[in-house]
């Protein structure tokens, strides 16, 4: 794995890496820990639906390798189902070459204030507080190129209510966190963060099994909470300085 050094900006340990475009692959690959684990994996999935009943065990795609070369973003993505990603998430990461990229919209209101969800219970990530985003699958990609940019836009509809004709998306970032490689694209809301939560909100209310319990604003440091996951609240740092 190689990672940009120009215009690389470190907040609270965590890299914040500009990017001008993406490259992302989907390729074959049968996955050695997801195959040589198989019986552990299901056990573990088991317990957690006992725990977690909404929780399904749909197909992913997560991250073989990347780079960062001349502002591009160059990845191969592989697909996987859900349990085996939660059981690697659980035990540690076991398998280190093997990364969970995920696209996430970084959305900010007229006025600067950045609207951050916080995930409902019954969801895996519970109670974490980040921008809207979702894990890659299948159905981002097209003829073996994955699109995280649409990826965006949906989560941001679906969690939210908040449709691409409401922003304008702008530049990209990294911020990669051990197995973790948050890819994040700035979106330029056209009314103020208090209007972007009404309509987070009423969105909110409408749906039987929402997957945000509450949205928030967040203008500067002293807004970030300690539920704010470790790069959003980077991302975020980066963008006030």
């Amino acid at each position: 794995m190689m990672k940009a050094s120009q215009d690389r900006t470190a907040v609270n340990d965590l890299d914040v890496i500009p990017i001008e475009a993406l490259d992302l692959r989907l390729e074959p690959f049968d996955w050695p820990f997801a195959a040589a684990r198989r019986a552990e994996i299901d056990a573990h999935f088991d317990a957690l639906r006992r725990r977690l009943p909404h929780v399904w065990n749909g197909r992913i795609l997560l991250v073989r390798d990347w780079a960062v070369d001349d502002g591009t973003l160059r990845a191969r993505l592989f697909e996987t189902d859900y349990a085996s990603f939660m059981a690697w998430r659980d035990w540690g990461w076991p398998d280190t070459g093997v990364t969970n990229a995920f696209a996430m919209g970084a959305l900010r209101g007229r006025d600067g204030g950045f609207l951050l969800g916080e995930m409902a219970s019954g969801t895996a990530n519970q109670g974490k507080i980040y921008f809207p985003c979702g894990t890659p699958d299948p159905s981002d990609a097209r003829d073996g190129i994955v699109d995280f940019a649409g990826s965006i836009a949906r989560e941001m509809q679906e969690e939210t209510g908040i449709g691409s004709e409401a922003y304008t998306a702008g530049p990209w970032a990294l911020v990669p966190a051990g197995r973790l490689l948050a890819v994040i694209r700035r979106l330029e809301a056209r009314v103020p963060a208090a209007a972007l939560c009404e309509t987070a909100r009423a969105h909110i209310a409408a749906e039987a099994d929402p997957e945000l319990a509450r949205v928030v604003a967040v203008h500067g440091p002293a807004d970030l909470g300690p539920g704010v996951l470790d790069f959003v609240r980077a991302y975020l740092l980066h963008a006030w300085a």
